[in-house]
């Protein structure tokens, strides 16, 4: 077992969790929720069964109303502290950001970058973008964390990522035939309309939270027209996307 290591972005211990790999052994990842980060020891990202990706939904959908932040300007390697470079992999489903370490230590991945690389992310269209907008006044970039005015600017500002969302749909297919049953996929895939009430849940659920915190009253943000909070895409896909592969 590795020592536990820091997060390359916010220098936090990260979390290990346990999960099967397809070898037959135990894999551990190491996770950075306030992050949203994964580490992967050199091909672990490969060695997920599906089960375990399940397993990692879960995980994601328990802390999806965590407080996040976005990742620092330069990222260091957790192994040997070697500045992580910064690129780009292709899948069918998309591009997404991955961070390397140059001595080929492993790679530093978000939650989405993850999810673009296993085929259950796709980038949204212009129409979504334009539905999100009327009811979100920022969502979180999907690759470097930074909020985004959705009403201005239609890809990441700093990154320039394109956005994206977690496809429920496409999920499902992919965890077909090894997760769950194929009686299990939905009918009809999330809209829209569906992501766009998804992240108003989230905010109220998140605003209450912070409410019982603070012992204060705070009643603005609990008022599902107003677009001035900033939305999480990944964690309202987690909610959905969850709802159709839990037992």
């Amino acid at each position: 077992m590795h020592p536990l290591p820091s997060c390359p972005s916010c220098r936090q211990p990260m979390q290990a969790h346990r999960f099967t790999s397809n070898q037959g052994h135990s894999l551990e990842l190491d996770i950075c929720f306030a992050c949203q980060g994964l580490w992967f020891d050199r091909h672990e990202n490969l060695k997920l069964t599906p089960q375990s990706v399940v397993e990692l939904f879960r995980l994601l959908h328990e802390h999806r109303t965590d407080q996040h932040q976005p990742l620092a300007d330069s990222m260091a390697c957790p192994r040997c502290n070697t500045t992580l470079a910064k690129g780009f992999d292709v899948v069918r489903s998309g591009r997404y950001m991955i961070y390397r370490c140059g001595r080929q230590h492993g790679r530093f991945s978000t939650f989405s970058s993850f999810m673009v690389e296993k085929g259950f992310v796709r980038h949204m269209t212009r129409p979504e973008i334009d539905d999100l907008a009327k009811r979100v006044g920022a969502i979180y970039c999907t690759s470097c964390g930074a909020p985004v005015d959705i009403r201005k600017d239609h890809a990441c500002p700093y990154c320039r990522a394109a956005f994206s969302l977690i496809d429920p749909d496409a999920v499902v297919r992919a965890m077909e035939g090894y997760a769950k049953a194929s009686s299990q996929r939905a009918a009809h895939p999330a809209t829209p309309v569906d992501i766009g009430d998804a992240l108003v849940a989230l905010e109220r659920d998140r605003s209450r939270a912070e409410r019982e915190r603070q012992k204060r009253a705070f009643t603005s943000a609990d008022d599902a027209s107003d677009s001035s909070f900033t939305g999480d895409l990944v964690a309202a896909g987690v909610a959905l996307v969850w709802a159709l592969v839990k037992d």
